[in-house]
């Protein structure tokens, strides 16, 4: 996961006060999280204790594992036929969460990566693992996600670096993206605002916290 560019930090300080109402986010998050294991494995599926090498870039900070356990558990009753799933990992880093629903059997796995070493990392580990189901995309995150049409996604993960601001509008690309009824997963450093996730058509259907960090479920509205 990489942080954006100065132009993109411009347009999004004039994201409106509605849309920053969307989840409220602790302004010293990069000073409360502790730092990042050397690796992670994937937990389950196919590719069950494949180690994915956590790299020494700026803002990079994988979900850990019980923490993929808990979600992936929280999938299991929630989307239990996984064969037919898109997946898309908006700020994919290791490619944890992306790697970890390939191997559960996601029918597609788009990630999205800007850092150039952590996109050639993901080469590796996809070919390594003979994933075709993988899809590979260097890019801004933002940029990116405003290409594709709406609702070309089951399910969207988002963990941009808790030093930066993206989560509000990346949350609203995600709720754009997702199909009726998908779901978004979401970490944060403070717990999300219901009400104004209620105006973007989002539940919230799953919470947790590990730490100093939230995590989330959201279903987008089937209406």
């Amino acid at each position: 996961m990489m942080r954006e560019k100065r132009s993109d930090r411009g347009r999004l300080s004039q994201t409106g006060r509605e849309e920053e109402s969307a989840v409220s986010v602790s302004k010293h998050q990069s000073a409360n999280v502790t730092n990042a294991p050397r690796q992670v494995r994937i937990i389950g599926g196919a590719w069950k204790r494949t180690p994915l090498p956590v790299a020494n870039a700026a803002g990079l900070r994988p979900t850990p594992d019980r923490v993929r356990e808990t979600l992936f558990n929280w999938l299991a009753h929630l989307m239990p036929e996984m064969d037919g799933v898109r997946g898309l990992d908006l700020f994919a880093g290791t490619g944890a969460l992306g790697f970890e629903l390939a191997s559960r059997g996601a029918q597609k796995v788009t990630l999205v990566e800007q850092n150039p070493a952590l996109l050639a990392q993901l080469a590796r580990i996809k070919q390594k693992l003979s994933a075709t189901q993988i899809e590979l995309v260097a890019g801004d995150a933002l940029a990116t996600a405003r290409r594709w049409p709406e609702a070309s996604f089951d399910l969207v993960f988002l963990d941009p670096p808790f030093d930066s601001p993206l989560l509000v509008p990346a949350l609203a690309e995600a709720a754009r993206l997702t199909c009726p009824g998908g779901l978004i997963y979401l970490e944060s450093g403070a717990p999300l605002d219901e009400s104004a996730l209620a105006s973007r058509g989002l539940e919230i259907v799953r919470s947790g916290r590990a730490g100093r960090v939230f995590f989330h479920l959201l279903r987008r509205a089937t209406q």
